[in-house]
């Protein structure tokens, strides 16, 4: 049985996602100080903060316990993206770079949360005078991959034809 997929090829944005969203939080570690706000433009700041929970610091506050369900949680989702990418068509290939884009997202705050016990996020964002949570690179590649596997499922949207 082969095992090999021409869709595994995508597998370098997870890769690039991981070394991304990995050095720059050792930058932002190393350069800001927790919950400091540093104002770079207009609505965008550089913001330290830490997050034991999931998105939106949900169950951030739960004891401890959150920190492997994530873990776990993350590990099945990587393992079942790959597989999921390795069954993808050849033309499917935004649905391939979406998924990739996931789960590099979902490795780096794995990263963190195995090594760490919690999320480094530097980004902050402001919607007028309400401050977005802050994020980091693995929340926006797993944002922006989660927007174009939607885009990816309507008929024809990002598949590639030969010929």
């Amino acid at each position: 049985m082969n095992m090999a997929s021409p869709q595994l090829r995508w597998l370098w944005i997870s890769l690039i996602v991981v070394i991304l969203d990995q050095a720059t939080k050792q930058i932002a570690e190393a350069q800001l100080t927790p919950h400091q706000a540093v104002n770079l433009f207009p609505y965008f700041d550089w913001y330290l903060t830490y997050n034991t929970g999931a998105a939106f610091s949900f169950l951030a506050n739960a004891g401890g316990w959150q920190r492997w369900l994530f873990t776990v949680i993350a590990i099945v989702i990587s393992i079942v993206i790959v597989q999921w990418v390795r069954k993808l068509p050849a033309e499917d290939t935004l649905t391939a770079a979406s998924l990739c884009l996931i789960l590099g997202g979902a490795i780096g705050n794995l990263i963190d949360r195995v090594y760490l016990g919690h999320v480094i996020d530097y980004i902050q964002v402001w919607l007028g005078s309400y401050p977005f949570p802050a994020f980091n690179i693995a929340d926006a590649s797993i944002s922006v991959g989660a927007v174009l596997l939607i885009l990816s499922s309507f008929s024809g949207f990002g598949k590639t034809t030969s010929g």
